[in-house]
């Protein structure tokens, strides 16, 4: 008894000097003025230490990011949700909280204007506990300086989207069936000097005002995966709009059902991509049959070598005709989304036209950019084929189908 009672003591001891021990650091976010700022914009904290947020006039947020992706949310991490400060409050302002866990840095932006030219983020409003010391990499600094970046990267796209908006002047009617559409820009040939890492190299390649940096990301290139279908019988592609750089890599896992990634264009969504003589050249993954019960799901790589926009669909059919294209099953990598050929456009006219029920169905039709393709279909499962979406004349190379 006397035992269990000193230890109780000993305890609460321990937890009172474990109270008194912890600080608590306070932030202002955001002032009177309007200053899109946190202040102070960077603290060192201890394991058990309290950051508590203090939210001035306007609405901002505090919303944990990562050192590589200043100005996006970090999946899981805190968020204090947007908070909304009349500009007559003069005291109670509304607080968050959170609790340093660890050592370990954490990197705060934010929302406000996201995405946009006006994100707070990307005009500095950022944040940092436990950074490293100036001149190391992951200075507070530096990860400043990364959101600023951003910020001039949204700044100039907005300026340019009036820029977008003038290349799609005209229309035309859709490769198959009567739809009219935005007609297919011009595309842009740029000839640049690519510095990654170490290595060197001069491309040349066809774009459009919108489309993404040639510059990848890296020389062995990041792996975007998507997956087609679910165990759920769904008749779609996930995620089904991405941006990659080139020598990234499209990683397509097939799931349950039978479906195929198959490249088609944006005048004709549900067609196999033709040349102007009527061979189909788009890039085909084949038939990828995967039974309800599978856990081990085949896949099927395509490689990115150019920014033109790039679309693909499934082509599989119900019994009763439909197609999965039809239903909505179409995929997009690049579609420059501030142009009226974006992806939702894409995928509304693949269900306005419903697909087709044969693959004589249609014209030629043509591809929205420059880029072409050659490449095998993987149809072992758990085994990965590559294809690559190479530069050049749409004739280059065709799709071998295995």
């Amino acid at each position: 008894m006397f035992f269990s009672s000193t230890a109780a003591r000993l305890s609460f001891g321990l937890a009172l000097v474990a109270s008194v021990a912890a600080k608590v650091y306070d932030i202002q976010v955001g002032d009177a003025n309007g200053s899109l700022t946190y202040s102070p914009e960077a603290i060192f904290a201890d394991p058990g230490d309290q950051v508590v947020f203090h939210f001035h006039q306007k609405n901002h947020t505090a919303t944990q990011s990562s050192f590589a992706a200043p100005c996006s949310p970090l999946a899981g991490g805190f968020s204090s949700g947007f908070m909304p400060v009349a500009a007559n409050v003069s005291d109670n302002f509304p607080t968050f909280t959170v609790t340093v866990q660890d050592t370990k840095p954490l990197w705060f932006h934010c929302e406000q204007g996201a995405n946009t030219a006006a994100s707070h983020c990307g005009k500095g409003m950022v944040f940092a506990v436990n950074c490293g010391p100036d001149g190391s990499a992951n200075s507070f600094s530096a990860f400043k300086q990364a959101a600023l970046q951003i910020g001039q990267q949204l700044q100039a796209a907005a300026a340019s989207a009036s820029s977008v908006e003038a290349q799609y002047t005209g229309s035309t009617t859709a490769a198959y069936g009567t739809a009219t559409i935005p007609a297919e820009p011009s595309p842009i040939v740029v000839t640049e000097t690519i510095t990654v890492e170490t290595s060197s190299w001069v491309t040349v390649y066809s774009s459009y005002i919108g489309s993404p940096e040639a510059t990848p990301s890296s020389l062995a290139g990041n792996v975007h995966k998507v997956v087609v279908g679910g165990a759920n019988g769904e008749l779609t592609f996930t995620p089904a709009n991405i941006s990659a750089a080139p020598r990234d890599i499209i990683s397509f896992e097939f799931h349950q059902k039978n479906h195929t990634a198959t490249q088609s264009s944006f005048a004709a969504p549900c067609v196999r991509l033709k040349d102007a003589s009527g061979n189909a050249i788009g890039l085909d993954s084949g038939f990828m049959a995967v039974g309800a019960n599978a856990t081990d799901f085949p896949i099927w790589n395509v490689t990115v070598n150019d920014t033109a926009p790039l679309w693909f669909y499934c082509r599989q059919h119900l019994p009763t005709g439909a197609s999965h294209c039809g239903a909505g099953m179409v995929f997009a990598v690049n579609a420059v989304e501030d142009s009226p050929r974006n992806f939702s456009a894409f995928k509304g006219l693949a269900q306005q036209l419903n697909g087709t029920t044969s693959n004589s169905t249609g014209a030629s039709g043509s591809s929205s950019g420059s880029g072409s393709g050659s490449g095998t279909s993987g149809a072992a499962v758990g085994k990965a084929a590559s294809a690559a979406l190479s530069l050049g004349a749409l004739f280059a190379a065709a799709a071998v189908l295995l």
